[in-house]
């Protein structure tokens, strides 16, 4: 049960790194950033729902409060 489970993972993993590679997010032109970088994990992470329309993006415009003077 075990190998299958782990066989699933790689496999799932597998067609997301194709699907990442597809968009060119391993590209050397690409700007390192949060941005991008959450752009690629995301995609990896989500496999196969890459080829039915799920496109994750990640938002890293986080506001952080700055603190008083």
């Amino acid at each position: 049960m075990k190998t299958i489970i782990g066989l699933v993972v790689v496999i799932w993993l597998a067609i997301g790194v194709l699907a990442a590679y597809q968009r060119d997010y391993f590209t050397d032109d690409r700007d390192v950033s949060c941005k991008s970088s959450g752009d690629t994990v995301l995609t990896v992470l989500a496999g196969p729902l890459n080829y039915f329309g799920v496109n994750p993006k990640v938002d890293c415009d986080v506001k952080v409060p700055q603190p008083s003077e």
